[in-house]
């Protein structure tokens, strides 16, 4: 049975007419990985809507530098967006339930090289001094955690200073402990800087800017 349905699949054909350029999913999986089979499959029915998408996996242990080129630390499953260039995001568990959406709009972004950023937003990201590393930890069941996960998604689009993990909390208990994660979506900045919830695009730049020094 498809994990997308078919009144899903023509909404998304449809959407993924806007995609100007090609898009690809980058999957890492191995490991002790639960959720990596179903991720593959939910990324290549994604991918089967468009002749714009492309789908290729690679194992952490076997190609590791792969792993090493891209960053990925072991954990898996992770799925890095790219389309002409690496725009640093990316999702560490499956993309299932509110955060579905989230990949879905972080694809068509990708495609078409620009978000939905305010031009306020964008010109603070260009006159970042210093690197920036937002993990955003959410969970599939949460509503509110799409709109922190694309925010910082839609900055690492727009600022190459910038590099967005969104975490699925309940996939990686380890780095939900480290970070203290009593709720989501719980966003950490530079180690050092952290607030919960959905916040306005003004206050989560605020942030951004505040852990940028």
């Amino acid at each position: 049975m498809p994990l997308i349905g078919k009144e899903d699949q023509d909404y998304l054909r449809n959407e993924f007419l806007r995609l100007e350029r090609p898009v690809r999913l980058v999957l890492f999986t191995g490991g002790d990985c639960q959720s990596c089979a179903d991720t593959a499959a939910l990324l290549e029915e994604t991918a089967d809507l468009s002749e714009k998408i492309s789908v290729v996996t690679y194992d952490v242990d076997k190609d590791a530098e792969k792993a090493k080129e891209y960053g990925v630390d072991g954990r898996t499953p992770t799925i890095v967006i790219e389309g002409n260039k690496d725009y640093h995001i990316r999702f560490f568990g499956i993309p299932a339930g509110y955060e579905f959406g989230t990949l879905i709009e972080d694809i068509i972004d990708v495609g078409r090289g620009a978000t939905g950023l305010s031009d306020k937003t964008k010109e603070a990201l260009a006159k970042l001094a210093e690197p920036v590393h937002i993990q955003v930890f959410v969970t599939a069941s949460c509503p509110y955690c799409p709109r922190a996960a694309r925010t910082a998604h839609m900055m690492a689009i727009e600022s190459d200073k910038v590099r967005a993990d969104v975490i699925m909390a309940n996939e990686f208990p380890e780095l939900s402990q480290r970070y203290n994660v009593m709720a989501v979506p719980k966003v950490v900045i530079n180690e050092e800087t952290s607030f919960e919830g959905a916040i306005p695009e003004d206050d989560f730049l605020s942030f951004v800017q505040q852990a940028a020094g």
